[in-house]
């Protein structure tokens, strides 16, 4: 789209020469043919140097963009930003390219559904009532159970088990507010990657990102009724059990290991090796391996303390009721 176009759609002034824009992106990761927004305090870091050829961006932040970008002032950044993402999303079914590619020895259930430009590696045993979407790409020796789904453009490694009913790639939970309180969609322009050796298990899902990529590190394993939300990563050979929930932006180091029924705060980071016992909340980042549990989640080893003391002062105070 042209940048003029962007700004008319978007009911904002544009003050520079017109230019075609071919991506939406962050600051950060912005080139001359993108646009970027300025939706929350995180990427204001970024401005300074993004190269991005336009910036969307509130009133009091526009001092602190580069003269190579023009900018466009709005009251509400982040419903702009969700309103721009309509503009580049894909098709949400390709009405014309290549038949799927199926490399040598692998098995296709034929009440499997295999999406266009799609490649898939030998030795690969897809089972019935798969979906797969258009520009996916699957590596040599996985296996897909039956009733799977595999949206757009994920990327599967090889030697992957997903098992049954597992979602890879669905839109995460983003939505803008308006002045009248109601809610506009995030369109999600990004895509999940899956790396070598991972399993997933029954009824998971993983959501694509936003923009860029939601990564499963090699070698992690993931337990039933699992749900890792947009543009998480989880490092390498972790470990995550049943009913655990990662919401948006997590990023943890290799070898993670979570119990049962826990849940991690968005946009927060994770030494590698720490463990986090089950029905834990961590709702900060943590910056040193270890053992954490309780809710906030704390060291375990004060975890423990905290809960002998507790007991301590129950025990007394019922025993000062009796007397």
């Amino acid at each position: 789209m042209l940048l003029s176009e962007i700004a008319s759609a978007l009911d904002l002034t544009l003050e520079a020469q017109d230019r075609e824009i071919e991506r939406l992106t962050t600051p950060d990761l912005a080139t001359e043919d993108t646009i970027s927004f300025i939706s929350s305090d995180r990427y204001l870091q970024f401005l300074p140097t993004t190269k991005a050829a336009a910036v969307v961006l509130s009133a009091k932040h526009k001092r602190l963009a580069p003269a190579s970008a023009a900018t466009l002032v709005s009251e509400n950044p982040h419903l702009s930003f969700a309103q721009a993402t309509a503009f580049f999303a894909s098709p949400l079914v390709k009405r014309e390219g290549k038949k799927a590619t199926i490399g040598k020895g692998s098995e296709i259930s034929d009440k499997a559904h295999i999406g266009l430009d799609t490649v898939i590696g030998s030795n690969c045993l897809i089972m019935a009532g798969v979906y797969i979407g258009d520009d996916v790409t699957i590596g040599d020796d996985s296996t897909i159970y039956p009733n799977v789904t595999i949206y757009n453009r994920a990327k599967i490694g090889s030697r992957v088990r997903i098992h049954a009913g597992t979602v890879i790639g669905s839109d995460g939970f983003g939505y803008a507010q308006t002045k009248s309180l109601t809610h506009i969609k995030i369109r999600h322009l990004g895509r999940a990657v899956i790396e070598d050796e991972v399993e997933i298990g029954a009824n998971s899902t993983i959501d694509r990102a936003v923009l860029g990529e939601t990564i499963i590190r090699r070698g992690t394993k993931i337990d039933n009724l699992v749900h890792i939300a947009h543009n998480c990563e989880i490092g390498e050979y972790s470990l995550i059990t049943a009913h655990v929930v990662f919401a948006g932006s997590v990023k943890t180091g290799r070898n993670l290991v979570v119990g049962g029924h826990s849940g991690f705060n968005g946009h927060i980071e994770i030494a590698p090796y720490v463990t986090v016992a089950a029905k834990s909340g961590v709702t900060k980042s943590i910056k040193k391996s270890g053992i954490y549990a309780g809710f906030p989640a704390i060291e375990h080893g004060e975890w423990l303390k905290q809960q002998a003391a507790l007991s301590k002062i129950l025990k007394n105070a019922v025993r000062g009721s009796k007397k």
